[in-house]
């Protein structure tokens, strides 16, 4: 993948935290650019790929979510930033998967956004909006 086609984001922030391997879709990091271009600030990624057999969260799936796929990112935000984000997210119309945690420590609230299909989540509904 040529990370050069996504300025504001590095192979290191996105790859696996368990195994470091990361294998992302080119696709939808040119959907999280233009998301971060919009915004027009700073977004911490949380997490984003997860290898499907070894991260401790996808490992436990019947099969692999949208992260194993490498179509999700995590981004760290809250309070009013998360309303300005989402508004782009929405403008966007790329994301077919939209999901908020907003509870809790400030400093570990994130919008999850992802561009699976439902073919490859096997018949999970897309698009698909959720709260954790």
């Amino acid at each position: 993948m040529n990370w050069n086609l996504y300025p504001n984001f590095s192979e290191n922030e996105l790859k696996c935290q368990v195994t470091g391997h990361c294998d992302m879709d080119p696709y939808f990091m040119s959907c999280l650019q233009e998301l971060r271009t919009r915004y027009g600030k700073p977004m911490a990624i949380s997490s984003g790929f997860r290898d499907p057999l070894e991260h401790p969260i996808e490992a436990k799936k019947s099969r692999p979510g949208a992260h194993g796929y490498g179509v999700a990112a995590d981004i760290l935000v809250s309070g009013a930033d998360a309303h300005e984000l989402l508004k782009h997210i929405m403008d966007m119309k790329v994301f077919s998967g939209i999901g908020f945690s907003q509870k809790g420590d400030v400093g570990s609230r994130f919008i999850h956004v992802d561009t699976a299909t439902s073919e490859i989540l096997e018949g999970a509904p897309r698009p698909h909006i959720w709260s954790y």
